[in-house]
């Protein structure tokens, strides 16, 4: 039984509102400031956005986007801004390509499923040990390295998202000084949980972050964690696998799309897709072009590792897709997050994921990443993809287009907190991009004549020339059935012909009449 005066203080486990209340809707100068910030942007090859204000209660006034050719579409797919924590009549739902409207013809509604909450400590003669978890029987193998990054005995706190099978994790950690020989004088603790999903593990980022610091003052008091698991915890499904499933995307159909990554509600005060193009700068146009091609990218960093597994949600961000069907063929896009030696043998299976660590070693084991990020610094050991890193004029340009929207945004809420209108435009900048190209690529795979010129591409925002190679591998990984045909710069009296279809790819060159 637990105590009331034991739980009373630390059960304030959820940081949003809850769902009946009905936030206040925007007014029309906040709703007129939004458009003006964006309407400006172009869309090309068929592709529209309509621009349009979600206005939950933790995020007001946020930008959401619908393509499509018309806009009569019967499917309107909510933008990648939308907040995961966005609540209304018909409850939560954190995927992109879901609408109020369609999620009250399917009844469905993101619940929280917590399976399991575990106390890990760091112990001076065993390292990293499960201290306590719920229920007993859960397996949390390599859990303890997960929630307590190597290298956190330097902070004095962090959070982090992870992995663990088909599970999503986050853990807050805290390191107390202690006046004591036996603990050398620190006391490491994280308390985290697992869930199917991980857009609602922020909802307890502030209750987990009370919970490490209860454990490291008052260490095995487990009353609070366990009322919390009685509250949250999910039903397995008996004789499965442990599986939850997130939502049912049977009912769904196509109204969810393999391309639209589910949005991890961000707890940074001051946002995180802005911070995360401002600290890569004109590089997050080689980054968008590795994550659409589904490398495997590995950001290494010393902890803090908090803000690091925010980098990797954003890298899927880039990658975001609202035609439906869109990226059938091509291999998901898995967020790992925090990773470490541990997850050497998982890696080795995995053909596409984006992923941070703390350990160095990674960088040796050129085996298991296409793509490794050191700080600024993007790099590729793969001849092949060597030319993606070089920016061409079209990257710029886009680069230039992005921090125009963001002025503009920014001019016209000058009084206000445009944070979340600033991570909605910028995700929206992505996906309009994304859609313009596929959308284009479609159009040209089913006429009848399925050739890929140089204006083709150029009306992509890509760069016939430079960006032939990134074409290449884009048809070939999405199964898009076009022949790109773009002359040769180095020999006018050739042109490269390639022909992508479900047989093997075909390379060709095709001679002209004339000869050098």
């Amino acid at each position: 039984m637990v105590e009331q005066s034991d739980r009373a203080p630390l059960l304030d486990w959820e940081e949003v509102p809850p769902a009946e209340l009905v936030p206040a809707a925007p007014s029309p100068e906040t709703e007129d400031s939004i458009h003006s910030g964006l309407s400006s942007y172009p869309t090309e090859g068929g592709v529209r956005a309509d621009i349009s204000l979600n206005t939950s209660p933790a995020r007001p006034n946020s930008v959401t986007a619908v393509s499509g050719e018309s806009a009569h579409s019967p499917h309107k797919h909510s933008g990648p801004g939308g907040d995961a924590s966005a609540t209304d009549e018909e409850g939560d739902c954190a995927f992109h390509g879901l609408s109020v409207r369609d999620r009250r013809v399917t009844g469905w509604e993101e619940k929280d499923q917590i399976v399991a909450v575990f106390v890990v400590t760091f112990d001076t003669r065993s390292g990293n040990m499960i201290e306590w978890c719920l229920p007993q029987d859960v397996n949390l193998e390599g859990v303890e390295f997960k929630s307590m990054a190597s290298g956190s005995h330097r902070i004095s706190s962090d959070f982090i998202y992870f992995r663990k099978g088909c599970y999503f994790g986050l853990a807050c950690f805290a390191n107390m000084p202690v006046e004591s020989e036996l603990e050398r004088g620190a006391r490491m603790k994280s308390v985290g949980i697992l869930s199917p999903s991980y857009t609602l593990l922020y909802r307890y980022m502030h209750f987990l972050e009370n919970q490490v610091r209860h454990q490291l003052q008052c260490p095995g008091q487990y009353s609070p964690l366990e009322a919390f698991y009685e509250d949250k915890k999910a039903v397995l499904p008996s004789g499965g696998n442990g599986l939850v499933t997130a939502c049912p995307t049977s009912v769904l159909g196509p109204i969810v799309n393999r391309c639209m990554h589910p949005e991890m509600k961000i707890t940074h005060p001051a946002g995180c897709m802005s911070q995360f193009i401002r600290f890569f700068g004109e590089q997050i146009m080689v980054l968008w072009k590795f994550a659409l091609l589904r490398k495997r990218i590995l950001i290494f960093s010393p902890p803090p590792v908090g803000v690091v597994c925010y980098r990797v949600y954003c890298c899927c961000c880039l990658t975001n897709v609202s035609i439906p069907g869109m990226g059938v063929s091509a291999p998901e896009f898995r967020p790992f997050f925090y990773i470490n030696v541990a997850d050497i043998a998982t890696l080795e299976t995995e053909v596409s994921y984006v992923a941070c660590t703390t350990e160095k070693i990674f960088e040796e084991k050129k085996e298991l990443y296409d793509v490794y990020i050191d700080n600024q610094n993007v790099k590729t050991h793969r001849e092949s993809l060597q030319p993606l890193l070089r920016l061409n004029s079209a990257d710029r340009e886009k680069y230039r287009k992005l921090c125009e929207q963001r002025q503009l945004l920014l001019y016209s809420q000058v009084d206000g907190d445009c944070t979340s209108n600033e991570e909605d435009l910028f995700i929206l900048f992505f996906m309009e991009q994304n859609n313009r190209i596929f959308q284009t690529l479609s159009e040209v795979a089913g006429s009848a004549d399925p050739t890929l010129s140089a204006e083709h591409v150029r009306a992509m925002g890509l760069d016939p020339q430079s960006d032939r190679g990134f074409l290449v591998d884009l048809l070939e990984i999405y199964g898009i059935d076009v022949m790109l045909v773009i002359d040769n710069p180095c020999c006018p009296c050739n042109r490269y012909v390639f022909w992508f279809c479900q047989a093997p790819l075909h390379i060709f060159t095709q001679p002209s009449s004339r000869h050098c």
